[in-house]
Parts: structure tokens; C-alpha cells; sequence
């Protein structure tokens, strides 16, 4: 269902062959923040840590929005990993996935919209998918940011953040804040963690 955790950064480095970027270190931090979030929740560690490392997987094709969300679902699943492949189409979204509420530029074709579409429909949304997308939303290109600063800049970047998506991403803060019974920041060592 998932990679260990060897393959998984061997997976990650291949992709930042291929198209270099902030993205690969984006994914460390979400990796980082999952494990630990993850060893106070109850969860997987080892398996949060492997799905923040490879959730961006789909960036390894070229710069793209949506697309990426697409590719690295058909990639995951291409390898067997369904855990991953999972995390690929379910981080960009919410406890209610629809294709149309994706933020940014729904750069795939209709039969792909389709596609996700269908499969977005079948997705049982777990505390996996719910961990990764807190993760991402907290996640720079180098440290652990304020969810609140990352849906801002994100709104401003491409002019619009999902209400219901920033409702969600401080609900799962919150969710996971009770879980873990201490804050989240505090958690992961947010004011000292920086990626090396």
C-alpha cells in the first residue's frame, strides 16, 4: 500500500531530478510535521511520514496545478501504492472532495476531471488524508508556518481560498491539537525546526 521509508526518499530525489523546485522540500517539511503529529496522535508514524514525503509526488512531471494532483495519483497507483496514491488526490482538498472546488488552475482535461471525479466519489476520507492535509497547509519550503499566514498567502497568490477548505484546515488543527493534548506548534517545534 505505501513505500518504505528508504524507497519513498529515493522516490522524492528521483522527482527533484526531474523538475527541480521548492516543492521537494515543501514535501519534507509536510513529511516531518506528519511524523510527529502522527507519534502523538496514535497514528502510523513511519506511514504519515512516507504519504508528507511523496503527497506532491505528481510534481515530478513539470510545474502544474491540478495536474499534479492527477499525475502523482496515476503514478502511485502505477507502483501499487494505493496509501499514497490516496494522499496524492485527497490533500488538496477537504472532508468533501469535489474537482471543483480545487484551488488554482484546473489544468487537466475533462476525461481526467472525469476520472478524478470518480474517484473522489469513493474516497472514504481517513485521519491519514485529514493529517496530510493539515500538514500541507502548515508546510513552507523550509520550516513549520501558521496556517492562517499559509491560506493567506495562498489566497493571494491565486486570488481566492475555499471558505469551507479554511474552515477545515483550522478544524483540523484543532482536531488534531485535541488528539495529540497539546498545541500544535508547540508540537513541532515550530519557532526552532528548520529543514537542514
Amino acid at each position: 500500500m505505501f513505500p518504505d521509508r528508504q524507497e519513498a526518499e529515493r522516490l522524492l530525489k528521483e522527482a527533484e531530478t526531474m523538475n527541480p523546485g521548492s516543492w521537494g522540500n515543501h514535501s519534507r517539511v509536510v513529511a516531518y510535521s506528519a511524523e510527529r503529529i502522527a507519534s502523538l496522535s496514535g497514528l502510523d508514524a513511519d506511514k504519515a511520514y512516507v504519504l508528507g514525503l511523496l503527497h506532491d509526488i505528481g510534481r515530478r512531471y513539470g510545474r502544474s496545478h491540478l495536474k499534479h494532483v492527477s499525475d502523482g495519483y496515476n503514478f502511485m497507483m502505477s507502483l501499487g501504492y494505493d496509501a499514497v496514491a490516496k494522499v496524492c488526490l485527497t490533500h488538496s482538498f477537504d472532508e468533501y472532495p469535489e474537482v471543483k472546488r480545487f484551488i488554482g488552475n484546473a489544468d487537466i482535461t475533462d476525461d481526467e476531471k472525469k476520472k478524478m471525479s470518480k474517484v473522489l466519489k469513493e474516497v472514504q476520507i481517513d485521519d491519514y488524508d485529514r493529517l496530510i492535509q493539515l500538514c500541507d497547509a502548515i508546510a513552507g519550503a523550509d520550516r513549520v508556518v501558521d496556517v492562517v499566514d499559509r491560506m493567506s498567502d495562498v489566497k493571494e497568490r491565486y486570488g481566492s481560498y475555499d471558505q469551507q477548505k479554511w474552515d477545515t484546515n483550522l478544524a483540523l488543527k484543532t482536531y488534531f491539537e485535541q488528539k495529540m493534548g497539546k498545541d500544535l506548534y508547540e508540537a513541532l517545534e515550530k519557532d526552532s525546526f528548520v529543514l537542514n
